[in-house]
């Protein structure tokens, strides 16, 4: 293969990708479409014309039958009076008539033939238009669907790209180590106030302890500093009643 014809191919090829690309088949549907029913006007003077003719022809011809008729009787009325001259040129117009007669009523046939035939044709092409712009609106309805479901496509794939996935994982992250920093602080605040809580108990057990034997020393006697002290000492730390007060 030479060159120029590689180089034809290539362009021709490269010619109908773009094209390709460009056309768009809801465009050209509806164009078409449009073209179909631009036509119909067209057929319907066609067909307008071809009645027309009939309907000159079926004058013609109705025209020429009473021609045929009239001529008829003034060849009898001549023959009657005698004027074979007259008689005579009236038989050269009736076979004339009749001649014309018999062709316009054959061109007539074919008048009424041919309106047929284009009504027919007009007919026909209509249903066609008909069931081509029902099957265009389908396709174009489904060019649409397609259109919608490749746009769903396009963003299917961004989210399969990951990049809202990994925003979403990065802020999730966040937020548990958020959540876990504050149940450590509530943790460990709640673990102070329970040892707050624990030594105060042990401190309040050790202060009853201490009273409890202070009171049996002061049962046996071994405090030399009477009772008074002893009770003192018990009272420490005791608030006054109101009696005392009184």
């Amino acid at each position: 293969m030479g060159l120029w014809q590689r180089f034809k191919r290539i362009f021709r090829a490269g010619t109908g990708a773009a094209l390709d690309k460009l056309e768009d088949p809801e465009m050209v549907l509806q164009q078409t479409i449009r073209d179909m029913r631009e036509r119909v006007p067209e057929l319907n003077n066609s067909v307008a014309q071809v009645m027309a003719t009939e309907r000159l022809l079926a004058k013609n011809k109705e025209r020429l039958s009473e021609t045929v008729v009239d001529l008829d009787s003034k060849i009898k009325a001549a023959v009657k009076m005698g004027r074979d001259d007259v008689a005579t040129a009236y038989i050269g117009q009736l076979q004339q008539a009749q001649v014309d007669l018999q062709k316009t009523g054959m061109q007539l046939e074919h008048a009424q033939n041919a309106s047929k035939q284009a009504m027919k044709a007009r007919d026909n092409y209509v249903l066609n238009m008909q069931k081509r712009s029902a099957e265009a609106m389908q396709l174009i309805s489904a060019s649409k669907q397609a259109k919608l479901q490749e746009q769903l496509a396009q963003t299917m794939e961004t989210f399969n790209l990951g990049d809202d996935s990994s925003t979403f994982n990065e802020m999730r992250e966040k937020i548990d180590r958020r959540v876990a920093a504050a149940e450590a602080k509530l943790q460990l605040g709640s673990s102070n106030v329970d040892a707050q809580m624990q030594d105060i108990e042990r401190e309040a057990q050790e202060m009853q302890l201490q009273d409890k034997l202070l009171e049996y020393k002061m049962n046996m006697g071994l405090l030399g500093g009477g009772s008074s002290s002893v009770n003192n000492q018990l009272n420490a730390g005791v608030p006054e009643t109101g009696s005392e007060n009184n």
